[in-house]
């Protein structure tokens, strides 16, 4: 068993589960504990049973209740120190022994998985997406990437499995009520990927072996789920990359968990 759920995916939160017959683990923690238990109650699971949770980076809508989790269930939580030391408040509720340290690119193990974290172009202290192994399987987590580039997409490829960023629209986040200077911010080089960049990517990735998308980390006030799927789905079309024949696409919600991912 080698699966993948997003229970929560967006500008208003975000935690993903990676679950295999051994192990249990959360990708960020971003919404509250209580939303996480109930979402984990939908697939008989609870945070009792997580054995650790990775950081991406420490923007608050990846690490809302990191530390009163980590605190309460004695969990370890795993992030390289920068990002470790930039989220004080919830680094002094983690007690020591649970404060894992891992270097972006340096390959870790993590029970039966094998952990590579790889960095990313976001305005953080040292962000990163994760690509998560299993047996003779891969599954990769790519969110708040500011743009696509040789080395992202070198990490991404052969993935079986990606839970790829599609946070925004282009003129959806011209004429929308952002501020000019956030809507410079998302749709720089350290911002978030488009709907048309994460069309671009999938379609360089499918003839690597990627045959299941999940569109996430959608903006609540930029882009719409029916949007994001229909941007991509053209891109693919236009390069005759057929949906459900040569790839599945799914689009990650922002409040409830996704149906199960069997990579």
């Amino acid at each position: 068993m080698f699966n993948f759920c997003s229970l929560y995916s967006g500008s208003t939160g975000n935690c993903l589960l990676v679950q295999t017959d051994k192990s249990n683990i959360l990708i960020d923690a971003g919404v509250s504990q209580k939303k996480i238990n109930e979402a984990l109650g939908t697939l008989n699971l609870s945070l009792e049973n997580i054995d650790a949770i990775l950081i991406t980076h420490e923007h608050s809508d990846h690490i809302q209740s990191i530390g009163s989790i980590s605190k309460k269930y004695n969990i370890p939580i795993y992030s390289n120190i920068e990002t470790l030391n930039n989220m004080p408040k919830q680094k002094e509720k983690i007690d020591l022994l649970n404060q894992k340290i891992f270097k972006n690119n340096e390959l870790f193990e993590l029970g039966d998985l094998k952990i590579l974290p790889f960095s990313i172009p976001h305005d953080a202290t040292n962000p990163c997406g994760f690509n998560i192994f299993h047996e003779d399987k891969k599954l990769s987590i790519a969110t708040d990437i500011g743009h696509m580039n040789d080395d992202l997409l070198n990490y991404l490829q052969k993935s079986n499995f990606i839970m790829l960023e599609s946070n925004y629209d282009p003129e959806v986040l011209k004429y929308g009520p952002y501020p000019f200077k956030l809507k410079q911010r998302i749709a720089g080089n350290y911002g978030h990927l488009s709907n048309a960049s994460a069309g671009k990517t999938i379609t360089k990735l499918v003839p690597t072996g990627l045959n299941n998308v999940m569109l996430g980390h959608l903006s609540k006030e930029n882009n719409f789920p029916e949007l994001a799927y229909q941007t991509v789905k053209e891109e693919l079309e236009s390069h005759k990359i057929k949906e459900n024949k040569d790839i599945i696409i799914n689009v990650a919600s922002r409040n409830n968990p996704s149906k199960i991912i069997k990579v």
